[in-house]
């Protein structure tokens, strides 16, 4: 299996405007693939403009409000390529596409590194970070995955969120719980909010 990466990808249309989103990138030798499903504004960003910057964000909330519909975060220039970063991350690469492989349902695009940069030290996570980030991933296949599934995962993360989480990552969860709730029925009775601490 391939090593894969959780991001925050930043990509440029054709008239100059940014979009912000999470992606697991590919890993593959010294380069990473990125594999959006179509339709994707990743995918119409890429082949206007062949060059991605891929952050990890220093706080959990970026990802988790990336896929509730929050994608207005800080954003600063790349050093080497013409697409900005997530201005909050503990580092980031910035990469140049060099191959494109074609596909009706999921082209990918092979990015190159041009430059990488840590920002911050990381001192590592807490287990309520990676609950958030499986929920955020599970939050996003909705229309993909069993709901009683979906639920009985949600309910073994929310309880790592309840003994570890601060108030960033309890944030962070409750968007996602609000987001699953409005999206299964099945949700609306199930629990999944955490109280703030």
């Amino acid at each position: 299996m391939p090593l894969i990466l959780e991001t925050i990808v930043t990509t440029l249309a054709a008239d100059g405007s940014l979009h912000l989103v999470p992606f697991g990138l590919i890993r593959e030798g010294e380069d990473f693939w990125v594999a959006p499903f179509r339709p994707s504004p990743t995918i119409a960003n890429l082949e206007a403009q062949p060059f991605f910057a891929a952050a990890v964000p220093a706080d959990v909330r970026v990802i988790a409000g990336c896929v509730t519909g929050r994608r207005d975060w800080p954003t600063v220039p790349c050093r080497t390529i013409p697409v900005p970063r997530l201005a909050e991350a503990y580092g980031h690469m910035e990469l140049q596409v060099v191959e494109v492989r074609d596909d009706p349902v999921r082209p990918r695009f092979r990015g190159r590194v041009v430059h990488a940069e840590a920002h911050r030290p990381f001192l590592g996570h807490n287990r309520a970070v990676n609950a958030v980030l499986e929920a955020a991933i599970l939050s996003t296949r909705l229309h993909m995955l069993n709901p009683e599934t979906v639920l009985a995962e949600l309910h073994h993360h929310r309880i790592a969120v309840e003994k570890t989480a601060g108030p960033a990552e309890r944030e962070a969860w409750n968007w996602i719980a609000a987001k699953v709730v409005a999206a299964l029925p099945q949700a609306a009775a199930a629990s999944l909010a955490v109280d703030d601490a």
